[in-house]
C-alpha cells in the first residue's frame, strides 16, 4: 500500500495531520528551500511530542554536497530520535564521496536519499546508495514554482524509477509539488509513500498555513484506490 508523508514546520501542524491518520510526519522548514531544515531543538522536541504515535522523518537542509557537511548534519539530525534522515543529493561531482562517507551512519540510522527529477538525477546512484545500507531513496524537484514533479519528468521514467528502488527492497518515495489530481497519475506505480506540502496548505503556498480539509481530502483521496 502507499502512504502519505506530510511536510510539516512545528508542532500544531504534526497534531493537524496525525489527527488526519498520515503515515509519516516530516519534519522541515519549507521557507528554507526544498529541503529546508528545522532547528534541532524544535525537531527534538516534536519527536518527543509524537511520542512514536506516527513515524518521522526530518531533513538536514539544502547544504553543499561537501562530505563532512553532509555527514555532521545527518549525525546531529539523526541524533533527534527521528525515524528517517532524509538527504538531499544536489548536482554535484562529490555525491559517489558522500555516499561512501555516510556508510558510517546507515548501520545505525535510517537514512533517506532524495533526488531531484529537475536536475537530471542519475539513476546509476541508486544501486551505490542501496548498497551503502539506506534505508530508501525519494524522488522530488528542486525548483518548486516550476510545478509538480509530473510535469517535470517523464511518467514512464518516475516508473522506471520505482520500479527500481522497490527491487532493491528499499523504501521508494514520489513528492515535488504534487496536487491532488496527481495522486490517480501516480498511484498506478505503487511507490511506498507519496509526499506533500504545497497542497496541504492554504492557496497551495508551502509555506503557509496548512489547511486541514486539504490533509484529510489527499489522505482519503489515496486510500479510495485500496478499497
Amino acid at each position: 500500500m502507499t502512504g502519505m508523508l506530510a511536510s510539516v514546520n512545528s508542532m500544531d501542524e504534526a497534531n493537524i495531520v496525525m489527527s488526519a491518520n498520515v503515515d509519516i510526519i516530516d519534519l522541515k522548514n519549507p521557507a528554507l528551500g526544498s529541503l529546508g531544515a528545522l532547528d534541532i531543538k524544535l525537531v527534538k522536541s516534536c519527536v518527543v511530542a509524537v511520542n512514536g504515535r506516527c513515524p518521522t522523518s526530518a531533513t538536514i537542509g539544502d547544504l553543499p554536497m561537501q562530505p563532512e557537511i553532509i555527514f555532521n548534519a545527518v549525525k546531529e539530525m539523526a541524533e533527534t530520535g527521528v525515524n528517517y534522515v532524509k538527504i538531499g543529493f544536489f548536482p554535484g561531482d562529490n555525491q559517489k564521496q558522500i555516499v561512501q562517507k555516510l556508510t558510517a551512519l546507515t548501520q545505525h540510522f535510517n537514512l533517506i536519499a532524495v533526488l531531484f527529477a529537475d536536475t537530471h538525477p542519475d539513476f546509476s546512484l541508486i544501486d551505490s546508495l542501496i548498497t551503502a545500507g539506506f534505508k530508501g531513496i525519494m524522488l522530488d524537484t528542486q525548483d518548486k514554482t516550476k510545478g509538480p514533479l509530473t510535469g517535470m519528468m517523464a511518467k514512464t521514467e518516475i516508473g522506471r524509477f520505482v520500479n527500481h528502488v522497490k527491487s532493491r527492497h528499499a523504501i521508494c518515495g514520489l513528492a515535488g509539488s504534487l496536487r491532488l489530481e496527481d495522486i490517480p497519475l501516480l498511484m498506478p506505480y505503487q511507490p511506498d509513500y507519496l509526499g506533500f506540502r504545497g497542497a496541504l496548505c492554504e492557496s497551495h503556498k508551502r509555506a503557509g498555513q496548512l489547511n486541514q480539509q486539504s490533509v484529510k481530502n489527499i489522505k482519503q483521496t489515496i486510500g479510495e484506490f485500496f478499497r
